[in-house]
């Protein structure tokens, strides 16, 4: 039997199994999108090139058989640019969107388009616990937000845009009446506490992110209420008390000690809060120069100076979030600093490396061509906007709720955890625009039952030709055209419900992209 040395791991393989069994049999996972076990390599997408002594050229480590004495290396820096550079290939010809254009707007980057799925079919506990992942405080949002997010929605194409931020205070308003709210789930205790100076939208943002994960929060503010400027600046017409307060009882509920009437500087000092907490989160809103530099920070040109991602000011235990950043009159983006300062907050009371939140990979499509909308339109009901000026005083009915959701496009990726592109994108750092082209037509065809394909998202990897002929589909798949415009097809230009009639499940699964998924959503659930 064949020994063989990766990555200067010595295995011993049965003959003829390949680079890449070897590999995973030591637990070393060389990335592949054109491969799936029991089936022949199909070398299409080059993700999977190592370094063999002896040999010049990288080889693809899922068609490359072990021999006797090789040695393989599978993470060096040519190898990584490599696999970076054919995913960027393959990047340069995919139509879609990783996130829909709604979600890469919202500076919470909350995930929009599950929100709106959740209410359109009545999972309103769903929905809240999506919304809360990224937003503290939704019911006040939903009230005040200038709803930046709804200038992406592609439905503004066709005729005006879905009421994203009156949809979020629904489903918040709703979670409001309920007899018991909704709170996550707390990790354990760790012992940890930070101090947050400032009851604004920023610091009970911050507290609602870092109670969550265990970490003791003391928020400290000068006045006799929290709220900040929620309270102070914002007409009660517009904003009531009670549901600011209703919000901020949620907080409580999680734990949060407030220490209310205390003026930082004055009654406390902050070397004071840096020797009895392990971080600080800084959150007052605006301050002045003299006050920032008497509080031995630096400043910057509009407040105190942070890192971009990870909030962390020139002490390295003290963070800043919100208008002490910079003024903003968008509470929505104050909330948003306050998640990433927690996030680096953790990781600087665990002794991690501090990155604050990690941005995830996602291709943009852009602007639509003529004839695609009408491709997303497909899956929307045609009633009107649902947003009228009473609306914005009462909020939505639960029948309005649901026929505004159901005018979303659904123009988000439907596999957007299980894609291989996409989460190998990510980890090699590609670039989605390296080699822009002109990109082809959005398309989806939708005469199958169960599963949509898009043809614009498809690798040419070959795996679903492989499965349906295995299957013994009578049709089933192929390659249709030559060069760099073939693609997967159904041979006699027939439907795919057609070509696939036995195994489309299993050929959504096995498909590394979201070419071919589920219509129904739970999608995800069921291809992990």
């Amino acid at each position: 039997m064949p020994k063989v040395t990766i990555d200067n791991q010595q295995i011993e393989v049965p003959q003829g199994a390949t680079i890449l069994e070897a590999a995973r049999k030591i637990g070393i996972d060389i990335p592949t999108l054109c491969y799936l076990p029991g089936l022949p390599a199909n070398t299409s997408c080059m993700v999977c090139v190592v370094k063999v002594n002896g040999r010049e050229r990288l080889l693809p480590a899922c068609a490359t058989l072990a021999t006797d004495g090789m040695v393989v290396e599978s993470e060096t820096e040519e190898i990584h640019q490599a696999r970076r550079t054919a995913l960027e290939l393959l990047l340069s010809d995919h139509v879609g969107d990783c996130a829909g254009p709604c979600q890469s707007l919202c500076p919470a980057g909350m995930n929009i388009p599950l929100m709106i799925r959740q209410i359109a079919t009545g999972m309103f506990t769903e929905a809240i616990k999506t919304v809360k992942a990224d937003i503290a405080m939704p019911a006040v949002l939903g009230r005040i937000c200038p709803a930046p997010c709804e200038k992406g929605c592609r439905r503004s194409q066709q005729d005006d845009a879905v009421a994203i931020c009156l949809l979020k205070r629904y489903v918040a308003d709703v979670d409001l009446a309920r007899t018991e709210s909704y709170l996550p789930v707390q990790a354990a205790d760790t012992d940890k506490r930070v101090a947050i100076v400032g009851a604004g939208p920023a610091g009970l943002a911050g507290a609602w992110h870092l109670l969550q994960n265990g970490i003791r929060c003391t928020i400290f503010d000068e006045h006799d209420k929290p709220g900040g400027a929620l309270r102070s600046a914002i007409p009660v017409e517009q904003l009531p008390h009670e549901v600011l307060d209703a919000e901020i009882d949620l907080i409580r509920k999680l734990k949060a000690d407030f220490q209310l009437n205390t003026r930082i500087g004055a009654d406390i000092s902050l070397d004071d809060l840096r020797k009895n907490y392990q971080a600080v989160l800084i959150a007052t809103g605006s301050m002045k120069k003299e006050d920032v530099e008497r509080l031995g920070l630096t400043w910057a040109s509009k407040g105190i100076a942070a890192a971009k991602k990870t909030y962390q000011t020139s002490l390295t235990d003290v963070f800043a979030a919100g208008g002490v950043i910079a003024p903003s009159k968008m509470a929505v983006r104050s909330l948003a600093q306050a998640k990433a300062a927690a996030a680096a907050i953790c990781q600087f009371l665990t002794g991690g490396k501090i990155v604050g939140e990690p941005a995830a990979f996602s291709v943009h499509m852009g602007k639509m061509r003529n004839g695609e909308i009408e491709q997303f339109m497909v899956h929307a009901n045609d009633s009107p906007r649902q947003c009228q000026e009473i609306h914005q005083v009462e909020g939505f009915s639960d029948q309005q709720a649901v026929a505004e959701a159901g005018r979303c496009l659904h123009c988000d990726c439907r596999k957007p955890i299980s894609c291989k592109l996409r989460t190998y994108s990510q980890l090699y750092q590609a670039r989605a625009n390296q080699f822009k082209e002109q990109r082809r037509l959005f398309e989806q065809q939708l005469q199958h039952r169960e599963i949509i394909y898009e043809p614009g998202k498809c690798i040419d990897c070959g795996i679903c030709i492989q499965v349906a002929a295995q299957a013994g589909e009578e049709l089933g798949l192929s390659f249709v055209g030559r060069g760099f415009d073939v693609r997967v097809a159904v041979p006699f230009d027939k439907s795919i419900e057609q070509g696939l009639r036995k195994v489309g499940r299993q050929c959504v699964k096995a498909c590394p992209t979201a070419a071919l998924s589920f219509k129904e959503d739970g999608d995800e659930a069921a291809v992990r």
